[in-house]
């Protein structure tokens, strides 16, 4: 039986690999739009049909994961995967000598997220309902304390590096998460599945609520289009960098509090406001034009983010079978993420089509219907997940 000691203990292992991780990545997010469209030369249809085959591998590999991890019964080995995946990818950007050679490297990168449904799993057995939601805020803080020194690295050091060697640089974070998973993380022993997966696992509850979170998804485009949307009205590439930091410091701030919100009032609440606060990002951005303006709003981007991510993980883990917990987490991952593909293509079309404007209209629209129809799903709590861990 696991005691809540080294329960703790596996929750700060992940807590800093995360750390580390999100380190490196977000020394590439701030500037990766500009890498794309600026160093390379490519037009915003290719970045939102990179960023979309990306988002849309995110989700495929966590449901695939989440599979087998539920099947061979171990977590650990997607984990560690997932964080070498990272690394290879950012070698491969450094070195791309044209545009086209970053999907196959984009697509190794997000094919690194086989971690997410396992590692959300492994959170979810660690914690009770009692606090899993600060369980999932502690994580998601600490992934945005290493997202801030990652944006702070990468204003600092890319007029000195550039961007192939700042990319670089940007590995290595990642391997040394790849070493605290193999060496600090102790799986727990699973006694071998006593039933087949089916589909008809699926209840109508859980399917609605992955057709609400879809429905969503198909709206809420890649970041790149905010930080794109900020150079075009007129703000420089450092400028662009500050915002992403403001959004990333925003995250920071709600992570652990929005999670204790959860435990609090409720999954579906804190995800109904989820909703809203990306519906009042696209208003006020199309209205925003100053330098002010347009912090608040990327500061309110950042409470959407955490928001969501910690209330539909959350709620999610809390309405499926507990011993097919990562299956069906990534299964919500996968119908989520296949929406990313034509989400960010759609934008990128809207965008060059009918303005950069558009997009957003488009956004407000799948948010408040998302918004009236998540209160068809019922919150409830099928997994019975505390009594069983009691047990092991």
């Amino acid at each position: 039986m696991e005691t809540p000691s080294k329960n703790k203990r596996n929750l700060y292992a992940f807590s800093l690999a995360s750390f580390l991780n999100d380190l490196g990545s977000n020394m590439i997010y701030p500037i990766w739009p500009l890498f794309v469209t600026i160093f390379f030369g490519a037009d915003v249809i290719v970045l939102g049909i990179i960023d979309g085959i990306g988002d849309a591998i995110v989700s495929i590999s966590s449901a695939f994961s989440g599979y087998l991890s539920d099947k061979f019964r171990r977590r650990k080995i997607f984990i560690s995967t997932g964080y070498l995946s990272a690394v290879i990818s950012r070698c491969g950007y450094a070195i791309s000598p044209t545009w086209i050679f970053l999907i196959p490297f984009k697509a190794i990168d997000r094919a690194g997220k086989i971690r997410s449904a396992p590692r959300d799993a492994m959170v979810a057995e660690l914690s009770t309902k009692e606090n899993r939601g600060a369980d999932f805020g502690f994580l998601r803080a600490m992934d945005n304390f290493g997202a801030i020194l990652g944006i702070v690295l990468s204003i600092i050091l890319l007029k000195y590096f550039g961007f192939r060697s700042l990319i670089l640089l940007a590995s290595i974070p990642s391997f040394f998460s790849v070493i605290i998973i193999h060496y600090f993380i102790r799986e727990k022993e699973f006694k071998a599945q006593n039933r087949n997966f089916s589909f008809k696992l699926f209840d109508n509850n859980f399917k609605l609520f992955i057709f609400v979170n879809g429905l969503f998804a198909l709206g809420s485009f890649s970041y790149s289009f905010f930080l794109l949307y900020a150079k075009n009205i007129g703000f420089s590439i450092f400028n662009v960098s500050i915002f992403y930091l403001f959004f990333t410091l925003s995250s920071t701030i709600f992570s652990y509090p929005l999670g204790r919100l959860t435990d609090l009032i409720g999954r579906k609440k804190v995800l109904m406001i989820s909703f809203l606060s990306h519906a009042v990002v696209c208003i006020c951005l199309i209205f925003a034009r100053n330098l002010i303006e347009i912090i608040l709003v990327f500061c309110i981007l950042g409470f959407y983010k955490t928001s969501i991510d910690i209330s539909q993980k959350t709620m999610a883990s809390e309405i499926c079978p507990f011993d097919f917990k990562a299956t069906f987490m990534g299964s919500y991952q996968l119908i989520i993420g296949l929406m990313a593909f034509p989400a960010s293509f759609t934008a990128g079309l809207l965008w060059k089509i009918f303005g950069m404007n558009c997009p957003l209209y488009f956004s407000i629209l799948l948010s408040l219907t998302s918004f009236l129809l998540i209160n068809l799903v019922k919150e409830q709590n099928m997994c019975q997940s505390d009594n069983f861990i009691n047990r092991i």
